[in-house]
């Protein structure tokens, strides 16, 4: 079994190895997100180089990846496509950069009303839900590289070339997994690409089928021959107010879908780790490296949980980590792209193999019978919305579901004690929240009450939550005025108090919460 929580020193060294072996794993995916947004490869390359070193510099959560993401390459894809079929491929991408840009700018303001802070709203389920959800994702998308040519021509690979991929990837596994045990000087990512690579240029030259990166590339695109690039260059997009109209829909979501993602994935390092990243800051840092995607011709992206994880297990815990593995991305895509074209594809899918093994929040199987069942099918909704629809999605219905079972968990926990006091008065000590949830129980606690009777209220342990609350005492209160009887409040806090001013419910407060607080009722003075 492995063990999520992840206790490695940090080192300049382990920053630098890790980054390596993030910058190699960081190829391939960006050549894929540009064709998920129906771009060209550099465009998602240039968006993983200054994504990662942008918020590697100015984020919240050092060793956390950012670079191109699936997720916002889905939200910018109909743009692109709608775009490109109104206007061509010059206007699309214009329009592309113009989204980036408000997508950071957005994010900015995120940051600057310090809105990251709202991330710890989010139940622990939801974010087991969030991981596994994920985990499977990760596992799910390798699968599309056992299937060689485009689209409906594509067949999955079979016979010896299918043998000798699975051999290629359990032997990666395996380095990843009991490498650590041998000695933990090197990282067992690195060392197991560079293995399984010198392994399969052998076995190429005895003759044997090994699909590669180059092989990946061309078959999304049978036009590109190589994977070098040149540097990114700064670029004014055309703005107007029907393209901002346009492409404000697409830049906002891809904003909140990006900024969860990334939120969601500092919290997930935060307990790997056992420390603490700051939300507004990491905002702020997703935020500007969009903005400056959108002017340098970058697609734009988030936090990578996939490479996250990779740069974790590796030790990378510092800045150092996101940084080598940007520049080191950078440098690769100028300078050594014959030598990352050779690289198999069964080498990174051994690789994400591990990420999502170690990613899938396994204890969550475990507290099936330990947890309350509401939690669990939170669990369940999260991982399988994640899987199917979206993150944003699956993420809002977690807390949304939460929201609801906490409400009416709440809702049949208020109680009452009926006491009678001197002087006929009938005294009710009201016990739990009073929101919109308890408001029925809440008013069916007066209504066999005695038209004789005096009426005290006792919220010493009650706490009026909500307007709704306010309304159902203020319509108790009303209900017996109207009858001719007198009602007291007593022990109200000072919260409480607040609230009832606010609503103009009619009270005269006196010096000390011990005291009776009198409603518009002289005869009870």
């Amino acid at each position: 079994m492995i063990d999520l929580i992840i206790k490695k020193k940090q080192s300049i060294q382990n920053d630098i190895l890790s980054g390596l072996t993030v910058a190699l794993a960081l190829i391939p995916e960006a050549i894929a997100f540009s064709f998920v947004a129906h771009v060209d490869p550099k465009v998602g390359l240039y968006a993983a180089f200054m994504v990662g070193l942008i918020t590697a510099i100015f984020g919240g959560r050092p060793g956390m990846i950012s670079g191109a993401t699936g997720a916002v390459a889905v939200i910018f894809a109909p743009l692109v496509i709608e775009q490109t079929a109104a206007f061509g491929m010059d206007v699309a991408l214009n329009a592309l950069f113009v989204a980036v840009i408000v997508m950071g700018g957005l994010q900015c303001l995120f940051a600057f009303f310090r809105w990251g802070k709202f991330v710890r709203l989010i139940p622990h389920p939801v974010m087991f839900g969030f991981v596994n959800g994920l985990a499977i994702v990760i596992f799910k998308a390798q699968f599309s590289q056992f299937y060689v040519g485009s689209g409906s021509e594509a067949t999955l690979i079979s016979g010896m070339p299918l043998l000798v991929m699975l051999v290629l990837i359990a032997l990666t596994m395996a380095i990843i997994q009991f490498l650590p045990k041998l000695t933990k000087v090197l990282p067992a990512t690195l060392v197991a690409i560079i293995s399984v690579t010198g392994l399969s240029l052998f076995l190429q030259n005895a003759g044997f089928e090994i699909y590669t990166v180059l092989d990946f590339i061309q078959r999304m695109d049978a036009s590109k021959s190589t994977l070098a690039v040149g540097l990114p260059f700064f670029i004014m997009p055309h703005v107007s107010w029907d393209l901002l109209v346009t492409v404000f829909p697409y830049a906002f979501l891809a904003a909140a879908v990006g900024l969860i993602e990334s939120l969601m994935t500092l919290t997930l390092i935060d307990e790997l780790t056992e420390t603490r990243g700051r939300g507004n800051k990491e905002s702020f840092g997703q935020g500007l490296a969009n903005v400056v995607n959108g002017f340098f011709g970058g697609m734009g992206g988030c936090a990578m949980i996939g490479q996250s994880m990779i740069n974790i297990r590796a030790g990378g815990r510092g800045r150092l980590s996101g940084i080598t593995a940007a520049l080191s991305l950078l440098v690769f895509i100028l300078f050594t792209a014959p030598l990352i074209e050779k690289i198999p594809l069964a080498a990174l899918i051994g690789v994400m193999f591990m990420v999502s093994i170690a990613t899938f929040e396994w204890s969550s199987v475990r507290l099936f019978t330990k947890i309350p069942r509401a939690d669990f099918v939170v669990i369940v909704i999260v991982s399988v919305t994640t899987v199917l629809i979206d993150l944003a999605v699956a993420v809002l219905l977690g807390v949304v579901v939460s929201a609801l079972v906490f409400a009416w968990k709440q809702s049949v926990q208020i109680s009452h004690l009926k006491e009678q006091r001197e002087e006929g008065i009938a005294c009710y000590k009201i016990k739990g929240a009073l929101f919109f949830g308890s408001c029925s129980t809440f008013k069916a606690i007066f209504e066999e009450v005695s038209k004789k009777e005096k009426v005290l209220i006792d919220l010493q342990e009650a706490k009026v939550v909500d307007h709704s609350g306010i309304e159902a005492l203020r319509f108790v209160i009303e209900r017996f005025q109207k009858r001719g009887q007198s009602v007291l409040l007593e022990n109200v806090s000072d919260d409480c108090a607040g609230l009832l001013q606010l609503a103009d419910v009619e009270v005269q407060m006196q010096v000390s919460t011990q005291k009776k607080w009198r409603i518009a009722d002289d005869r009870l003075a």
